[in-house]
C-alpha cells in the first residue's frame, strides 16, 4: 500500500469505506475517509485492504480484480447492483442479490435462447447461465448435477430456484404437459410450505431438494421433490408481525362462499392459530375489494391489506386451484385438503377449563361445544371420542394385574392444550407430506439417465432468540459448507491439473470439529438430546446442563454469558449454549428444545384419527404408523427424534449431492426493508461472509486467483513492445516478458493456456509494464538477451539429446549380452534346483542342532545318553549333505531322506522337552516347598510378633497400675506429712511461749541483780548467780524445762533420731574414695549410704557450678527443665515453714526398700542453644532416655534430629548426668514416661549403646549396676 493511495477502511454502516493511510501503529492504521477529509479513526491491520485504481470499475468475475479481498468483492457488487446487474461470479459460484422489482427482460424467452449452449464467462452473469453449465456438464461427463441456492430469508433463494426449473424445462424438455407440471408444482408447494416473516413476505419455512430426471437422449422424463424440517411450531404460535402457512389465508380470503360455510370458514382473528400474529391479507386495490368484508380481521379493515408485488391472497387461491388441477389432483382430492385445513382452525379454538371434580383433571369449556362439533365433522372423528382424547391419556399397565390394561389418565389444563397443538401440528405435517407425495406423483418417470437437482435450503440464520429451528438449519448449513468448500477447492484444484501447473493442495479451515459437536454419537448435542426425550421426565435445563458438563473444555461451545451480545448473557447456563460457527457464534436458547425434538403423539391421540371415519385422513395417519412400531412403554409417549430424522435426511442428501457434480448459487438480500435500489453494506456483508464467499477468498489467497489467457496478455501490452517482440507466439512472448522482468517464479504458473498470478501479483506486473519508456527500453534488452540465451541452451539441449542418444544404444546392448548371461544362469540353476534347494533345507536343519545342544545343557540328569542321539543325528545329516553333494539325486528322493532326518530330530527334540518339562515339574515343587517353608515361618513370626505386642501392653497396663498406686501413697504421704507438719507447729507454738515466758523471768532477774549491785557495797554482798538460778529454778519449777530433751522439743528429738540413723561417717571421705567404695564394697548399707553422699556431692557442686557460671554462657543442662525443676529447691530459697519439715526417709532406705528395681523412661527434650539456632521449626525437639537402677540413673541418652545421639554411663559419665534421684525427678508420677524395658534397649542397641558400655566396662570406668552385669553375663 503506497502513500497517498485508496484503501478499503471498515464501516459500520456501509461495510467499507475508502479512505489514504495517515499513519501506522503497532497493530492498526490511522485511516482519513476520502469524503471526510481532516477526520482520521483507527482500522485494525487486518480489516484495511488496498482499493483497485477505478473503484467505480466493476467486472463480471471478481477473480479478474487486481486485488482479490473482502472489501473488492463487496464493492464490485454494490456497483453492479446499482446497474441493474444483480448477477455476479466468484470464479464458478454465481452472487445473486435481490432487486426487489422486475427488471425488463432479465428473464425473457429471448434471454433463455442467448444463454442455451454458451459456456460460463462467454455472457454477463445469469442465474441461467450456471442452469446451462450444469446441464452441458451433465450431458458431456454423463454424471448427474445439482446446484445449491442459498441464502437468508427473503434474498431470493425460492425465486431462483423456479428461473432454474423454468430454464430446464423451457430449454431442454420434451414440450408435454409434465414440463409445465414440474413448473406449477412450485406454487402449490409454497401455499402449503411458505408464510410471513418479519424478513420475508413470502419465506419457504423447509428446504426441498427438486430433480429434474432426463433420458438418455438428454430431454426431461420427469421430477421428484425432497423436503426437510417443515417449521411445525408456526402452525399454533407467530409472532405479531408475522403469519402463518399462506393457505390458512387463501383459504380464508378466495374459497368460495359454498366452501366458506361448509367449512365454517370466518375471518383470520376468528382463530387461535392466526389471531396470534398479523391478520392482514395480501391484496392489492382491486382484489381487496373482491373480498367480503366479513372474511377481514379487524385488523386488516384498520390498516388496509398488505402489499407485494408477487402476493395476492385471493387472486393466489384461484392459481393454486388452477395449479392443482394441472398438476393432476381432482375436486374431491382439493377438498379433502381444504377440508383438514379447515379442521386444523376449528381444532385449535378449543379451550379447556379445570374440571370441578376431585380427579384433578379437565374438561372442555361450554362455548367451544360448536368448535369441538365443527372439527369432528371435519376430520372425520366422533365428537365424544375427540373430547375424551384431549381430555385423557390412556395408559397401559406393565404390573399390578393383567398386563396391558388400559387406563385412562386425566390431564391439566396445560397438558390438555399440549396435547390438542400436537394434534394440530401431527395433522398439518402429515398434510404437507401428502401433499409432497401428490406433487411427485404427477410428474412420474419409467426411467432416467441422470438428473439435475436444486437444492432450495435457508442459509444460516441468526436471530436475537434462536430455538431448535435455528439450530438445525445452521446444522445443515455448517454440513453444506463443508461440502461446499471441499467441492470448490477440488475444482479449483482440477482446474491447475488441467493447465498442467503441478502447484501443491490448497488447504482450508475445516469445521469438523462443530459438526462433530452436533452429530457424534452418544457426546453429540442432538444424540444428548434424544436421550432427555427418553428420560421419564425430561426437562431443557438438563438437556443444556448435560451438553455443557459433556463439552466443559470444547472450542466450539461455550456458555451464554460469554456472548457478545447483552441480551444473550441475561441467559442462564442451564438455559442455553453458544455454538461457534464457520459464520459466527450463535446463542441458541433451549426453552422447547425437548417438547420440539419429539414427533410422536399420545397413544390415545393417535389411534383415534387412525380410525377417523373420513378415508383422507385415516390415509394420511396410517402411513406414519405403518412405519414403525406402534408398542409403547407403559404410560409413556412414544418418542420419535426429530433431529434424528433430521440428520439422516441430510447424511443421504449430502450423498447424493457428492456423488453429482455441483454449481453454487448464493442469494444476497441487500436491505432489510425489502425496497429496490438500497444497498446496505455492512448487512452484505455480514451475508457474503455466513454464505462462505469470504472464505472461497481465502481460498484463492493460497492459490493462482488471478488468471489471464495469453493472448489476452498479449493484446494488453503489445502496444508497449517493439515490432521485433511482437511477431513471438503468445505464449513466448509472455514467457520472454516474465524472464525479463525477473519476476519471482513462485508468483505465477504458466498453464497451458494461462497465466496464473498470485493474489495482488498481476497488480504489480500490470505497474512494471505501464513504467516509464526509458525502463521499457532496458526492458526490451534484457527480453532479447533472454531470447538469444534460450535459443543457445535449445542448442546444447539438442547437442546433448544426441550425445544421450548414442549413451542409450550402447547401454542396449551391454543390457543384451547381460540378458544372455542371465538366461544361462537361469538354465543351470534349473537343471540343479532340487539339490540346491535338498542342500539348503539340510543345512538349516543342521542350523537347528544349536537349540539341541541349548536343551541339553540344561539338562541336569541323562545328558550324556542324550547327547550321543543328537553326535548320531549331527552324522546322520552331514552323510546326507555329502551325498546330495556327490550323486545326482532327485528331487524325491532328496525330500524322502530329509524327511525321514526331519521325523528324527523331531522325535529327539520331544524327548527332550519332555525330559525338561520333567526336571522344570521337580523344580516347581521344591520351590514350592520352599514357599510354604517361609510362609509358615512368617506366620510363627507373625504369632509371636502378636504375642510380644499383647505382653508389652499387658506390661504397659501394670506400669500404669502401678504408677497409679504410687501416685496414690505419695498422697497419702503428703497427706500425713501435712498432718504432722501443723502438729509440729502447734508444738513449736507452744515451746515459743514457754521459751519468752522464760526470757522474762530472766530478764527481771538480771534486772533485779544490777539493781542489787548498784545497792551494795561490794562484791562480797552479792549472792552468787548459781545459786540464785537454783533457787530460781526451784521457786519457779513449774515455768521451765526439767531437762534438755523437753526444752529441745520435737524438732531436736527429730535430728537425734536422724544422727543415730547415721551408721556411717562419710562427710571427711574423698570423692575417690566415694567412688571406689560404691564400685567395690559388697555392704548393702554401706553401699546406699556411698551412693547417697556421693550424689549429694554432686549436687552441691552443680548448683556451685551454676551459681558461678559465666556471663551469657549457655545454661548446662544434664536433664530436661521438667525433671530438674520438679527436685527440690536450694534450703536457702525454702520457706521458713518448710524447713521445720522432718527430714526425709534416706535414699539408702529406698534403695533397700525399692530391692534395686530396674525402670525405664523417655520425654521430649530440647537444648536451650537449640531453641534460638531454628525458631522457624520449634516442633523439631529430641528425646531423653534414662535408666534408673533402683533410685540412682544408671544409663542416659540423648538423641536429637540431625545430631549423633549421646550416651552415658553411671561412672564414666557421672559428671554430665541427671543427679537427681528418681523420686526427686517425678518421672514415676508423669503419665506415659515410663516404657518397657525392650523399648529402651533397642533404641540403646541401635545407637551403639552396647559397645560404648562394653568399652566402659574395660576400662573399669563403669559403675557397677544392672546394665553392666547383664552385658557381662551376656558376653560370658
Amino acid at each position: 500500500m503506497e502513500d497517498g493511495k485508496p484503501v478499503w477502511a471498515p464501516h459500520p454502516a456501509d461495510g467499507f469505506q475508502l479512505g489514504t493511510i495517515v499513519d501506522i501503529g503497532a497493530d492498526s492504521l490511522t485511516i482519513e475517509p476520502l469524503k471526510q477529509k481532516g477526520k482520521t479513526f483507527l482500522a485494525p491491520v487486518n480489516q484495511v485492504f488496498p482499493a483497485e485504481d477505478d473503484v467505480n470499475k466493476h467486472v463480471e468475475d471478481n477473480c479478474s480484480l487486481m486485488y482479490l479481498n473482502e472489501a473488492t468483492l463487496l464493492n464490485n457488487v454494490r456497483v453492479r447492483y446499482s446497474k441493474d446487474r444483480i448477477y455476479t461470479y466468484v470464479a464458478n459460484i454465481l452472487i445473486a442479490v435481490n432487486p426487489y422489482y422486475d427488471i425488463p427482460k432479465l428473464y425473457s424467452a429471448e434471454t433463455i435462447k442467448k444463454y442455451q449452449g454458451r459456456s460460463l464467462g462467454t455472457l454477463p452473469p445469469h442465474v441461467y447461465a450456471i442452469a446451462d453449465k450444469a446441464y452441458r456438464d451433465m450431458k458431456v461427463l454423463k454424471m448427474s448435477q445439482s446446484i445449491i441456492v442459498s441464502g437468508e430469508s427473503g434474498a431470493g433463494k425460492t425465486e431462483n430456484t423456479k428461473f432454474v426449473l423454468r430454464y430446464l424445462t423451457t430449454s431442454y424438455g420434451t414440450g408435454q404437459d409434465i414440463d409445465e407440471r414440474i413448473v406449477e408444482a412450485n406454487p402449490l408447494l409454497e401455499a402449503f410450505g411458505n408464510a410471513k416473516t418479519v424478513r420475508n413476505n413470502n419465506s419457504s419455512r423447509f428446504g426441498k431438494f427438486v430433480e429434474i430426471h432426463f433420458n438418455e437422449k438428454n430431454a426431461v422424463v420427469g421430477g421428484f421433490v425432497s423436503h426437510y424440517l417443515l417449521e411445525k411450531s408456526r402452525i399454533c404460535r407467530q409472532s405479531s408481525e408475522e403469519r402463518n402457512y399462506h393457505i390458512f389465508y387463501r383459504l380464508c380470503a378466495g374459497a368460495p362462499e359454498d366452501i366458506r360455510q361448509k367449512f365454517h370458514l370466518s375471518s383470520p382473528d376468528t382463530f387461535r392459530y392466526l389471531n396470534r400474529g398479523c391478520t392482514r391479507f395480501f391484496a392489492t386495490k382491486d382484489t381487496d375489494k373482491q373480498i367480503l368484508q366479513n372474511r377481514k380481521s379487524s385488523e386488516h379493515a384498520k390498516s388496509g391489506p398488505l402489499k407485494d408485488p408477487l402476493l395476492d391472497d385471493h387472486g393466489d387461491f384461484s392459481r393454486m386451484s388452477v395449479a392443482m388441477k394441472k398438476i393432476g389432483l381432482g375436486d374431491t382430492e382439493k377438498l379433502d385438503l381444504f377440508r383438514v385445513v379447515a379442521g386444523v382452525l376449528h381444532l385449535g379454538n378449543i379451550d379447556f377449563e379445570e374440571a370441578g371434580s376431585t380427579s384433578g383433571g379437565c374438561t372442555i369449556r361450554n362455548q367451544s361445544s360448536q368448535t369441538l362439533e365443527h372439527c369432528a365433522e371435519l376430520l372425520g372423528l366422533e365428537e365424544d371420542d375427540l373430547r375424551v382424547s384431549l381430555t385423557t391419556r390412556v395408559m397401559l399397565t406393565s404390573a399390578g394385574g393383567a398386563r396391558g390394561t388400559a387406563i385412562k389418565v386425566p390431564l391439566k389444563v396445560e397438558q390438555a392444550n399440549n396435547a390438542r397443538d400436537a394434534l394440530a401440528k401431527a395433522t398439518y405435517s402429515r398434510l404437507f407430506d401428502h401433499v409432497v407425495t401428490r406433487v411427485n406423483q404427477c410428474f412420474p418417470f419409467d426411467s432416467s439417465a441422470n438428473f439435475i437437482g436444486v437444492l432450495d435450503i435457508a442459509g444460516f440464520e441468526y436471530f436475537e432468540h434462536n430455538s431448535f429451528e435455528q439450530f438445525c438449519i445452521n446444522y445443515c448449513n455448517e454440513k453444506l459448507q463443508q461440502f461446499f468448500n471441499e467441492r470448490i477447492l477440488k475444482e479449483e484444484q482440477e482446474l491447475y491439473h488441467k493447465e498442467g501447473l503441478g502447484v501443491n493442495e490448497v488447504h482450508y479451515v475445516d469445521n469438523q470439529d462443530c459438526i462433530d459437536l452436533v452429530e457424534a454419537k452418544v457426546l453429540g448435542i442432538l444424540d444428548i438430546l434424544d436421550e432427555e426425550n427418553r428420560l421419564p421426565q425430561p426437562s431443557d435445563q438438563h438437556f443444556t446442563d448435560t451438553v455443557h458438563s459433556k463439552h466443559k473444555n470444547h472450542f466450539r461451545l461455550t456458555v451464554p454469558r460469554k456472548s457478545k451480545l447483552a441480551v444473550h448473557r441475561n441467559v442462564r447456563d442451564d438455559e442455553g449454549f453458544i455454538v461457534r460457527h464457520f459464520a459466527g457464534a450463535v446463542c441458541y436458547e433451549t426453552t422447547k428444545f425437548v417438547e420440539k425434538n419429539n414427533d410422536a403423539l399420545h397413544m390415545s391421540l393417535e389411534s383415534l384419527v387412525s380410525e377417523s371415519k373420513d378415508a383422507f385422513v385415516r390415509r394420511l395417519f396410517e402411513n406414519s404408523s405403518n412405519s414403525r412400531d406402534v408398542k409403547q412403554k407403559a404410560g409413556k409417549l412414544s418418542f420419535i427424534s426429530v433431529g434424528n430424522k433430521f440428520k439422516t435426511q441430510l447424511n443421504i442428501l449430502l450423498d447424493k449431492l457428492r456423488s453429482t457434480g455441483s454449481s453454487f448459487i448464493r442469494c444476497i438480500k441487500p436491505n432489510l426493508k425489502m425496497v429496490s435500489h438500497q444497498f446496505e453494506g455492512a448487512q452484505i456483508l455480514s451475508q457474503l461472509q455466513c454464505s462462505g464467499m469470504v472464505s472461497v477468498l481465502d481460498l484463492m489467497q493460497g492459490g493462482f486467483p488471478s488468471r489471464a489467457p495469453f493472448h489476452e496478455l498479449y493484446n494488453m501490452y503489445q502496444n508497449y513492445m517493439p515490432p521485433k517482440l511482437t511477431r513471438l507466439d503468445p505464449r513466448l512472448f509472455c514467457k520472454a516478458l516474465f524472464k525479463a522482468l525477473g519476476l519471482n517464479e513462485n508468483d505465477y504458473k504458466f498453464g497451458l493456456t494461462k497465466v496464473f498470478f498470485r493474489p495482488g501479483k498481476f497488480a504489480e506486473f500490470d505497474q512494471i509494464m505501464r513504467s516509464d519508456p526509458d525502463h521499457l527500453a532496458e526492458l526490451v534488452k534484457k527480453v532479447n538477451k533472454w531470447l538469444i540465451h534460450s535459443r543457445w541452451k535449445k542448442v546444447q539441449w539438442c547437442s546433448l539429446s544426441v550425445i544421450k542418444l548414442k549413451n542409450k544404444i550402447v547401454y542396449r546392448a551391454g543390457a543384451c549380452i547381460q540378458m544372455q548371461k542371465t538366461v544361462r544362469m537361469w538354465l543351470c540353476r534349473k537343471k540343479h534346483k532340487p539339490r540346491i534347494d535338498g542342500l539348503v533345507k539340510v543345512r538349516n536343519l543342521k542350523k537347528r542342532m544349536g537349540r539341541f545342544n541349548e536343551v541339553v545343557g540344561g539338562l541336569k540328569e541323562g545328558k550324556q545318553e542324550m547327547s550321543k542321539q543328537i553326535e548320531g543325528l549331527e552324522n546322520a545329516i552331514d552323510a546326507l549333505m555329502l551325498k546330495i553333494k556327490g550323486t545326482m539325486m532327485s528331487r524325491l528322493d532328496i525330500d524322502h531322506e530329509f524327511q525321514a532326518l526331519v521325523t528324527r530330530s523331531e522325535k529327539l527334540l520331544t524327548d527332550l522337552q519332555n525330559k525338561k518339562k520333567e526336571e522344570e515339574e521337580r523344580e516347581r515343587l521344591r520351590r514350592i516347598q520352599e514357599e510354604m517353608e517361609r510362609e509358615r515361618k512368617r506366620r510363627e513370626e507373625e504369632e509371636q510378633r502378636r504375642r510380644q505386642e499383647d505382653e508389652d501392653r499387658r506390661l504397659k497396663a501394670e506400669m500404669e497400675v502401678k504408677r497409679k498406686q504410687e501416685e496414690e501413697e505419695r498422697k497419702k504421704r503428703e497427706e500425713e506429712e501435712r498432718r504432722l507438719q501443723v502438729e509440729m507447729e502447734l508444738q513449736l507454738q507452744a515451746e515459743r511461749e514457754q521459751d519468752v515466758a522464760r526470757q522474762a523471768v530472766l530478764e527481771q532477774e538480771r534486772r533485779d541483780r544490777e539493781l542489787a549491785m548498784r545497792i551494795a557495797q561490794s562484791e562480797a554482798e552479792l549472792i552468787p548467780e548459781e545459786a540464785l538460778n537454783d533457787s530460781g529454778l526451784r521457786s519457779n519449777g513449774s515455768s521451765v524445762p526439767s531437762s534438755p530433751e523437753r526444752a529441745a522439743g520435737p524438732q531436736v528429738l527429730a535430728s537425734k533420731a536422724a544422727a543415730n540413723a547415721k551408721k556411717y561417717e562419710l562427710s571427711k571421705w574423698k570423692y575417690a574414695e566415694l567412688r571406689d567404695a560404691i564400685n567395690t564394697s559388697c555392704d548393702i548399707e554401706l553401699l546406699a549410704a556411698c551412693r547417697e553422699e556421693f550424689h549429694r556431692r554432686l549436687k552441691v557442686y552443680h548448683a556451685w557450678k551454676s551459681k558461678n557460671k559465666k556471663r551469657n554462657a549457655e545454661p548446662e543442662q544434664r536433664a530436661p527443665k521438667s525433671v530438674l525443676d520438679y527436685g527440690p529447691t536450694s534450703p536457702v530459697r525454702r520457706p521458713a515453714a518448710q524447713q521445720n519439715l522432718a527430714p526425709p526417709i534416706p535414699a539408702r532406705q529406698h534403695d533397700v526398700a525399692m530391692n534395686r528395681q530396674q525402670r525405664y523412661f523417655r520425654i521430649p527434650f530440647i537444648r536451650p542453644g537449640d531453641q534460638y539456632k531454628d525458631p522457624q521449626n520449634p516442633q523439631k525437639k529430641g528425646w531423653w532416655y534414662a535408666h534408673f537402677d533402683g533410685p540412682w540413673i544408671a544409663r542416659q541418652m540423648e538423641l536429637h534430629p540431625d545430631k549423633h545421639p549421646i550416651l552415658l554411663v553411671a561412672g564414666k559419665d557421672d559428671m554430665e548426668m541427671c543427679e537427681l534421684s528418681l523420686e526427686e525427678t517425678g518421672l514415676s508420677r508423669k503419665r506415659g514416661a515410663e516404657i518397657l524395658p525392650r523399648q529402651f534397649e533397642e533404641i540403646w542397641e541401635r545407637c551403639g549403646g552396647v559397645q560404648y558400655l562394653r568399652s566402659a566396662i574395660e576400662s573399669r570406668q563403669a559403675r557397677p549396676t544392672y546394665a553392666t552385669a547383664m552385658l557381662q553375663s551376656m558376653l560370658k
